[in-house]
């Protein structure tokens, strides 16, 4: 018996032995090398791997910091998807660094086992986790195409494929592969989970909410893991109630709430079964009930947050606005830890300052905290901080509505008791202006009257604290501190009149300030006989009132329409303009804008102002647009053309070619009749008759401009202006053989000599071209088009910031710049138009326009400006006319203010590009 036991010994160790031998030695594909290789991947790598892997996972998805104001991501990674600042997901590169050796290792030593495949995918579910998607994915690639013809295996790499193609936003390529692995379910039994969820995720990407759902359906039946069976029934509750599909929506909350949850998963699905309820039951005020009841739970305190933003959310849901800004403030301030969330109650905020309070400063001060405090991934995160830009623009154009709307109101009452109102009025000024007559405070803060009829809360204009506090900031910081005196915009002997009324109309709205009657009268008396003086008591000063306010009304609807793409409020305003002006100057574009606006969501509502548009004003572009939508892509062409010809025409005149220039203005206006530039063709023409002709001729061009353009605003005041001085010199003029002998420095022009500036601009510049033409200068607006859009700025190729190149201390000399990005262009016609409106605005002043350029830029610089307000307001006066003067295509061309000290730091277009983005932040 001890000899049997003792050979069955001898046999077990000789055997394992040979077994020790042969997997030291070089490996060979034997069944017993087979063997031993799965044994030893499967047990000492596979196994260690999957269970570090889960163990991660698990951990992944317990600190996972979840926005629940949007559809919760079906999985969970780190970093993609997570907005909060605070939170801590477990990227434990240890652990993760472990797997990759281990699958490394099978996949060296195990070349024999069955597991090579499943090491691959190990390692790139490791560098996913890792977040390096770019590897993970190229290990994913690799293993679906080496075992095309395991289908688990395929599939497996293909649904990871696709998840890390989606982390790097390639959903194109995902969305491919995605067919690829929907088709190919059918060929598994088993784990569809996976593949079933990431499909539905992509769904959501794509907004295909009811196919999201049938599929995350079937992943919650199949998947064995119960966290994510959870965490799937509550996405399917949110896509149920993307749906407005509420009663399913609460069932699948109502499982989630009856579930092992977690306790943040748990109190979400709570939340949002209090909103369900009582949207289904129209209990409101139960619902309010329940959400405060939840104040009251201690285990509820790190989400007070939340509870509060849907108070506010129920409040706001009964028009009760004043409780709901209680509780957005509210949900602001108890928002430590969630970002998004605080994000979210500023909007919120802001939005309703905006549209219902008429809060204007208010709401620019919560869109600024929005777009610094939600991610940029935020969908309407580029709306949003369009309107934080922007506000400005829109806000100026309701507080001019509501200033004239008070005006009127006053000019309905008695002049006793008119009086009077303005003195109650004005009557808390006495104690904000400063002793020194300068303006530091709004002089109407603390007035709180009642808001005229017809107009929201909070717009009376004397009583909105923050349009007036609005007026005074934009004072100070375009004048700073002044004294109540006469001229005291005129901060410069050297400008001009006309500058001082240029200005004048921003601070104004398009009126002159009247001054001060006595100067010896206070401040209250000051402010009493401007609002008086600024009554509308007659039917033209009324018209004029009203057209101030159609226009606001109109640029603001224009604004969101065209800008913000935001159609429900543009329609809103355009529908306030005809109920409140049924018949107005702008009835034909007021109703092609409605057409278009309810072209793709009410066909009626579109059919009926299309018959308005072709019936009323069937000659108009915008009854030709209708009729043939090519029309505006057909006359931008034959602008084009036109351009061209006027440049052509140009270039003849600087050559003195006069008779030419006369036969060649007389076959383009035949040719293109009604043309844009025919005024400035005729004028080419009149000065060409000039300087060929007596004087009598000449006058006839001149009366006939007049007559044939009345409305133009670039050259028929720049003509009554010559026809004037030619009145005023006729005896001069009439000795002359010719009227204008060409450039004779001893003859007199229709000018006097301009002064100089104080200081020549830098001489880089060329020099200034000849005849002058005015134009006149617009109400100003704020210059919205001519900001450089952030996507088209080019990034250097080492970056430097603009902050640290470009400075914005105060200058004592301030230029207006258009910069023409193609150097290949003449820009001599361009600059013809600049000095047109130079001589006709700017008489006196002694301002020059000149050139440079470098790399592909050539500059038109304009000064000398001695401030910031100076230039300002010189270029809301030229922009509106740009079109009209620059000859070269609108999309390659923009304008900016620069001081000296920058200017003279643009020696490239990289340059350049970097102060168009320092001053759009800056100014």
């Amino acid at each position: 018996m001890k000899t049997q036991g003792y050979l069955r010994i001898r046999l077990i160790s000789s055997f394992l032995g040979a077994c020790l031998l042969a997997a030291c030695g070089t490996p060979k594909d034997t069944a017993m090398s087979r063997g031993m290789q799965n044994l030893t991947a499967r047990y000492n790598y596979i196994y260690n791997s999957n269970l570090i892997l889960d163990n991660y996972e698990e951990q992944l998805y317990e600190t996972y910091k979840d926005n629940y104001n949007e559809i919760l991501p079906l999985y969970t990674v780190p970093e993609k998807f997570n907005f909060s600042t605070t939170a801590s997901t477990p990227v434990n590169e240890k652990d993760l660094d472990k797997i990759i050796t281990k699958a490394q290792a099978v996949i060296a030593d195990k070349a024999f086992s069955n597991y090579i495949d499943e090491s691959y995918i190990l390692m790139g579910r490791a560098q996913y986790y890792k977040t390096n998607y770019f590897v993970a994915e190229e290990y994913f690639d690799y293993t679906a195409k080496t075992y095309a013809a395991n289908p688990n295996v395929r599939l497996n790499a293909l649904n990871w494929k696709a998840r890390s193609l989606i982390q790097l936003d390639n959903l194109n390529d995902a969305a491919l592969i995605l067919d690829t692995v929907y088709l190919s379910l059918p060929e598994i039994k088993e784990h569809k989970d996976g593949p079933l969820a990431t499909i539905a995720q992509m769904y959501i990407y794509q907004q295909r909410y009811t196919d999201a759902i049938l599929l995350l359906s079937n992943a919650v039946k199949t998947t064995r893991l119960k966290r994510n069976r959870i965490r799937w029934t509550y996405i399917l509750a949110q896509l149920y109630e993307q749906q407005k599909d509420y009663r399913k929506a609460l069932s699948h909350y109502l499982k989630v709430q009856k579930s092992n949850a977690g306790f943040e998963l748990y109190f979400n699905a709570n939340l949002n079964r209090i909103k369900l309820t009582g949207l289904l039951n129209g209990e409101h005020l139960n619902r309010k009930k329940q959400l405060l009841a939840l104040l009251r739970d201690d285990k509820n305190l790190e989400y007070i947050d939340q509870v509060y933003y849907q108070i506010a959310e129920t409040y706001a849901g009964d028009s009760d606005f004043t409780g709901a800004e209680k509780y957005y403030n509210l949900s602001i301030r108890n928002s430590s830890k969630n970002s998004y969330q605080k994000g979210l109650s500023y909007l919120r905020l802001a939005d309703l300052n905006f549209k219902e309070f008429r809060n204007f400063l208010k709401a620019k001060s919560c869109y600024d905290s929005t777009v610094t405090t939600l991610p940029k991934n935020y969908p309407g995160y580029d709306l949003i901080l369009k309107k934080s830009e922007n506000l400005e623009y829109i806000s100026k154009r309701y507080e001019l509505i509501a200033y004239q709307d008070t005006l009127q109101l006053l000019a309905k009452l008695p002049e006793g008791e008119r009086l009077a109102r303005i003195i109650q009025i004005t009557l808390p000024a006495k104690t904000t202006v400063a002793d020194n007559g300068s303006f530091k405070e709004d002089p109407f803060a603390g007035a709180n009257q009642a808001s005229p009829a017809g107009n929201g809360p909070g717009t009376f204009y004397f009583s909105n604290t923050a349009a007036m506090s609005r007026g005074s900031a934009d004072f100070t910081t375009r004048w700073g501190n002044r004294k109540l005196e006469d001229d005291w915009r005129q901060s410069l002997k050297s400008s001009s009149q006309a500058t001082t009324e240029s200005i004048a109309k921003v601070e104004n709205a398009g009126h002159p300030s009247p001054q001060p009657q006595d100067p010896s009268a206070n401040d209250s008396d000051i402010l009493v006989n401007r609002y008086l003086s600024a009554i509308p008591l007659n039917t033209v000063q009324l018209t004029a009132s009203n057209q101030q306010i159609i226009d606001a009304y109109y640029e603001m609807a224009n604004f969101y329409q065209q800008e913000l793409q935001d159609q429900a409020e543009a329609l809103r305003i355009y529908q306030i303009i005809l109920s409140r002006f049924p018949e107005n100057n702008r009835l034909a574009s007021i109703y092609y804008s409605l057409y278009l606006g309810y072209k793709d969501t009410n066909a009626a509502s579109a059919e009926k102002y299309k018959k308005l548009v072709l019936d009323l004003f069937p000659s108009s572009a915008y009854a030709k647009t209708i009729l043939d939508p090519q029309y505006s892509v057909k006359q931008s062409e034959l602008e084009a053309r036109v351009l061209a010809v006027y440049n052509q025409i140009f270039d003849q005149y600087e050559r003195k070619a006069f008779p030419q220039v006369i036969t060649a203005v007389n076959s383009t206006i035949v040719q293109y009749p009604g043309n844009m530039v025919n005024p400035q063709l005729n004028y080419l023409r009149a000065i060409s008759i000039g300087r060929t002709q007596p004087i009598d001729s000449l006058v006839a061009a001149f009366t006939a401009i007049t007559t044939a353009y009345p409305d133009d605003k670039l050259i028929v005041p720049l003509v009554k202006d010559h026809l004037a001085y030619i009145a005023s010199h006729k005896d001069e003029f009439s000795k002359r053989r010719i009227a204008l002998p060409d450039f004779d420095a001893n003859e007199p022009h229709f000018f006097a000599s301009q002064p100089l500036p104080s200081e020549p601009l830098p001489e880089k510049a060329v020099q200034n071209p000849g005849v002058p033409a005015p134009a006149e200068v617009k109400a100003p607006e704020p210059v919205i088009a001519n900001k450089t859009p952030e996507t088209n700025v080019q990034k250097p190729a080492v970056p430097v910031a603009a902050t640290q190149i470009f400075s914005t201390e105060v200058s004592k000399i301030y230029y207006f710049v258009i910069d023409v990005a193609d150097a290949s262009l003449t820009l001599s016609s361009s600059r013809f138009g600049i000095g047109q409106f130079n001589r006709g605005n700017y008489a006196g002043v002694g301002l020059k326009h000149q050139l440079t350029e470098f790399d592909n830029d050539q500059l038109i610089y304009v000064g000398n400006f001695s401030s910031f307000a100076e230039a300002k307001s010189y270029a809301d006066g030229i922009t509106p006319q740009l079109k009209q003067i620059m000859k070269v295509p609108a999309g390659i061309y923009s304008s900016f203010i620069i001081s000296k000290e920058n200017f003279e730091k643009l020696q490239s277009k990289d340059l350049v590009t970097k102060y168009l983005d320092f001053y759009q932040n800056n100014y």
